[in-house]
This record gives structure tokens, sequence and C-alpha cells, in this order.
């Protein structure tokens, strides 16, 4: 089985996996430097380096400069 690290739903296959997380609603990133949102398989190569995909943004880096959008919603007023 292949689980989401997001949603904690589970695949049959790494492909589904994959394919899943490209539409996963929880998925989805805030660069803090340029304030974009994005879904993470926009932001990810190989699900271990993480960059902001704007062209004029230098944010990298899952918990760095990149956050899921959930967790900065919390962490907010």
């Amino acid at each position: 089985m292949h689980t989401c690290r997001n949603c904690n739903q589970s695949f049959q296959t790494e492909l589904a996996l994959e394919l899943h997380r490209d539409t996963c609603k929880k998925g989805q990133l805030f660069c803090q430097v340029c304030g974009d949102r994005f879904r993470e398989g926009e932001a990810t190569q190989d699900g271990w380096h993480y960059e902001c995909p704007s062209n004029e943004c230098d944010g990298n880096g899952l918990q760095e400069d990149l956050y899921h959008v959930e967790d900065v919603r919390t962490a907010t007023h």
C-alpha cells in the first residue's frame, strides 16, 4: 500500500499515489517569499527537494519557505 502523506488516503500502486498527489486538496503549498499558492506536484520533481515554481521567486525548502496551506491557516488568526 502507498499512502498520501497529506491526506492519509491509501493506494494500491505507486502510480496511483503519484496521480493523486497532483490533485490532492491537502497537498497545496504556500510560499512565504512571494505569497503564491500552488499544488505540491508543481514544487518538486523528486518528492524530496521543493522550490517555488514561480520564475521570479527564490523560495525553497518545505517548512523553510514553503508551507502546507493547512499549516498556515491553523497558525494565523
